[in-house]
């Protein structure tokens, strides 16, 4: 493609020969889950965002899951979540048995809407689970807030927001939990599958590392019910050297994004499209570069005719989800998400991305539009 929405070669090429020397130390160290290369890279994590403890886990699934198990979260118990998210944030709950309590989305950020979830606490609801959407945080003083006056816990999903700050708070590291997700997409992506969750709290955090072992706190001894969400060491090796090149990789994403911000602002004044808006008092990582556009569906398919990759986050939000049907809500009931899915386009992003190709996006948008 002239302009592929993610291409992860000119972002590994740089590294190769550090990746491959990191793999083969794991291979010839015959100590393939968790050990040495693990915890260096949750100790080095950990010090990367600010939190005391971290721990590697099979995905960013597993991380919202083991999260929410460790909280106690089961039948009877609600949580509240955005509905415009990627699946695994409610599936997550529903999968213990719990209740996600679906909450509308911010139409300029995407994020959660904090005055809209308050009004949805009850007496069942046990935690709220903000997602930092496209890699910009929640307004977490707000979570903060709301969770201290009711009780509840916060599970951050930072899978997109890996290096994203609120002032000088990193995303992950101000709620009861944070969690990241290492799927090779990410900002900070592995060469297969991993997550993390992370935690200030020492108890928490012995809690979950019993719980990715099978709820075993010695060989064979299980006080609880776990599973098995270790990180391979392969895995914590390769993100090991990827974490020294992520705050390199960020400021090329932010440097991408400027560059849309600065050709695509006709377009936006036109009203043709809404380009993304970085918050005040907070520091934008852009895994996704997403904009809401007119014609959306015919934009996507004349920019994909003419080899730009894009792809649409979200199509459906999860209450209109046939699996989420027990929830009871209705097309109209959640209208900011709802718009969200019909309307917004991601466009390529990625570090490695040249001018030249981005400029190919934008003159490829702006010929689509001066033909409608």
């Amino acid at each position: 493609m002239k302009a592929p929405l993610l291409d992860l070669e000119p972002i590994h090429t740089p590294i190769r020969d550090e990746l491959r020397q990191a793999v083969l130390t794991v291979l010839d160290s015959n100590h393939y889950i968790g050990g040495p290369e693990l915890e260096n890279f949750e100790r080095e994590i950990s010090a990367y965002c600010g939190v005391k403890h971290a721990a590697g886990v099979s995905s960013g699934t597993d991380a919202l899951l083991i999260s929410l198990m460790a909280l106690n979260i089961g039948p009877g118990d609600e949580v509240i979540v955005p509905s415009y998210t990627f699946f695994s944030t409610a599936g997550s709950v529903s999968r213990l048995g719990a209740k996600p309590i679906f909450c509308d989305i911010n139409p300029i950020t995407y994020n959660i809407d904090m005055e809209k979830a308050s009004k949805l606490i009850s007496s069942r609801t046990k935690a709220i689970i903000p997602v930092h959407l496209f890699g910009q945080t929640v307004a977490m003083p707000e979570i903060i807030q709301i969770s201290q006056d009711n009780g509840l816990h916060v599970v951050e999903d930072a899978a997109q927001a890996v290096g994203a700050k609120y002032k000088n708070q990193m995303a992950g590291s101000i709620g009861t939990f944070g969690c990241l997700s290492f799927f090779p997409s990410k900002n900070l992506g592995g060469i297969g599958d991993g997550g993390l969750v992370m935690t200030n709290d020492g108890n928490l955090y012995e809690l979950l590392l019993s719980l990715r072992q099978h709820g075993a706190t010695q060989r064979y001894y299980h006080s609880r019910i776990g599973g098995n969400f270790r990180m391979d060491a392969i895995q914590a090796a390769a993100l090991r050297i990827k974490l020294h090149h992520l705050d390199e990789w960020t400021k090329i994403r932010r440097a991408n994004a400027a560059y849309y911000l600065d050709r695509l602002k006709d377009l936006e004044i036109q009203g043709y499209i809404q380009l993304p808006v970085e918050v005040p008092e907070n520091f934008h990582v852009y895994n996704q570069f997403v904009i809401r556009a007119v014609n959306r569906d015919a934009l996507q398919q004349y920019m994909g005719d003419h080899g730009i990759g894009t792809a649409i986050y979200y199509p459906l939000p999860l209450h209109l989800q046939e699996c989420f049907k027990e929830s009871g809500l209705k097309r109209g009931d959640l209208p900011e998400s709802e718009k969200a899915a019909e309307q917004t386009l991601a466009l390529p992003i990625f570090p490695g991305l040249t001018n030249e190709q981005m400029n190919i996006v934008v003159e490829t948008m702006r010929r689509f539009y001066a033909s409608v």
